[in-house]
Parts: C-alpha cells; sequence; structure tokens
C-alpha cells in the first residue's frame, strides 16, 4: 500500500504542476483500479484543497466545489483506505519529534508520517521526499 502524501495528488491534478506526468504514471501503474492501494489521511485532502484552490500558486487553479469533488472522489474511491492519527500515531510522532529535534515546521508532515507507518504504510508517494527520509523507515517514491 502506498500512502499518499499533499504532494502527490496536486501534481495529479494540476497539469502545470512540474511532477504532473509522473504523478498520472504511478497512478496508471499501480493504483487505479486495484482494491485498497493506497492510504490516505484526511490532513492530505483538506491541505490538497487549500493548495489547489491557491490562485497565487497556479495560473488555473481549481474552484471549491470542484476541490470537494476530487476531495470526496478520492475519500470513496475503492483504492482508497482512510488513515486517522491512532494513539500509537501519536506516540510514535512524539518520539520522532524529539529524536530528530525537529521544529515547528515539520510538525504536520511528522504527524502524517507516524500516522502511515502506524497503519503499516511503509511506501510514500511524494515530491517532498526530503520530509520522510528522515525518518528511515519509508520506500519514498520520489517524483520531483
Amino acid at each position: 500500500m502506498i500512502g499518499l502524501d499533499t504532494s502527490f495528488l496536486v501534481g495529479l491534478t494540476i497539469r502545470e504542476h512540474p511532477a504532473h506526468a509522473r504523478c498520472w504514471e504511478l497512478f496508471e501503474g499501480e493504483i487505479r483500479g486495484r482494491e485498497v492501494s493506497v492510504g490516505l489521511s484526511s490532513q492530505v485532502l483538506t491541505e490538497f484543497m487549500h493548495v489547489i484552490t491557491d490562485s497565487r500558486r497556479f495560473s488555473r487553479p481549481l474552484s471549491m466545489p470542484d476541490a470537494l469533488a476530487i476531495a470526496k472522489e478520492w475519500w470513496q474511491a475503492v483504492e482508497c483506505q482512510p488513515v486517522s492519527p491512532s494513539e500509537q500515531a501519536v506516540s510514535v510522532f512524539l518520539g520522532w519529534m524529539s529524536q530528530h529535534r525537529l521544529g515547528r515546521k515539520r510538525l504536520l508532515d511528522t504527524m502524517l508520517a507516524a500516522s502511515y507507518y502506524s497503519a503499516g504504510i511503509h511506501r510514500i508517494a511524494t515530491t517532498n521526499w526530503r520530509d520522510f527520509r528522515i525518518f528511515g523507515v519509508f520506500q519514498l517514491i520520489e517524483l520531483d
């Protein structure tokens, strides 16, 4: 199973994104049509909607209704297993924050990583692979 990072969903959705083609290759090759092939956190969906509707980032951002429709489609997809932070994930998160001496700008990515790790997900699709490499427990699908 592959844990999806926001950067993967953005790259897949926004044609002007530099990693668009690579994200589509991964989607077509390992995700589409397979039952429960990805883990997806609600945190990723909310950040995804925030990013793809931002006119400062993209020349053709999506509208909020379009972003909501895509988020719903992912959340309900046969390929998707929703992942929520568990008690174990919070413990892993706190441990990693201390162990790696991470600061406030690493809170959200570390919680996402801990949630995926605690859910048994050890592969992550991302264009921001540096955010996850430090933990040393993931196979990173680098899409940049």
